[in-house]
């Protein structure tokens, strides 16, 4: 059976438990991380040296890092669905994943953690008004990409759409402020529609208001 390493308020572990519930994949996810700790054990660091969640096992394979995971869960168990066959179709959602690893999720990172991670007190209003910016930029040009689209790549979800996609329910829930995203927001409709989304994507984070640790 495969093993999952991970708390699951982690955007990071939500990725790749989204794409298990997609492929329907029997798992043990086991709690590491954050408030259960775990990550600084011997057995741990075997399977990741970073000390980082999520890590998976399956067969005795062991891999980290979340989108090398989705890489390898939608290669073998997805292929057609989250796995597109076509090399071409595929490197879309290569680029994408990339992206929002590059761009996206480090801008919004950014700004969870300085808006929602830090007490009121102590926020800086200047970092947080920078990174909201360059969020909100970031989600534009997406929206842009998503016109005459139903999800990343077209008319099907795949792998593509997991990463950004784990980014929304958390960025349409903060109290910030966003520009008009009406592309953005009939994807994220579509995605909820999902029984894996909505079980493993849109889960409270209220718990980690005012907290160290993503």
């Amino acid at each position: 059976m495969l093993r999952i390493w991970g708390r699951k308020n982690s955007i990071n572990v939500q990725k790749v438990m989204w794409a298990v519930g997609e492929l329907g994949l029997s798992q043990e996810r086991i709690d590491a991380g954050g408030q259960f700790g775990g990550l600084n054990t011997d057995a741990f660091g075997k399977m990741n040296p970073n000390r980082r969640v999520p890590v998976i096992e399956d067969g005795g394979v062991v891999i980290w890092e979340s989108h090398a995971i989705l890489r390898y869960l939608a290669a073998k168990y997805g292929g057609g669905s989250l796995w597109p066959v076509d090399a071409a179709a595929r490197s879309q959602c290569d680029m994408w994943m990339d992206w929002t690893l590059a761009d996206l999720q480090s801008a919004f990172i950014g700004l969870f953690w300085s808006f929602w991670r830090t007490p009121e007190p102590q926020r800086n209003l200047r970092l947080i008004q920078q990174q909201l910016t360059r969020s909100n930029v970031l989600f534009q040009l997406l929206d842009k990409h998503l016109d005459g689209r139903k999800f990343i790549t077209g008319d099907q979800l795949t792998m593509g759409d997991i990463p950004a996609g784990a980014q929304l329910y958390r960025y349409f829930n903060l109290s910030i402020e966003r520009p008009a995203l009406p592309n953005v927001q009939a994807w994220y409709a579509r995605l909820r529609e999902r029984d894996s989304y909505r079980t493993n994507v849109m889960i409270s984070f209220e718990d980690l208001k005012g907290r160290s640790g993503f």
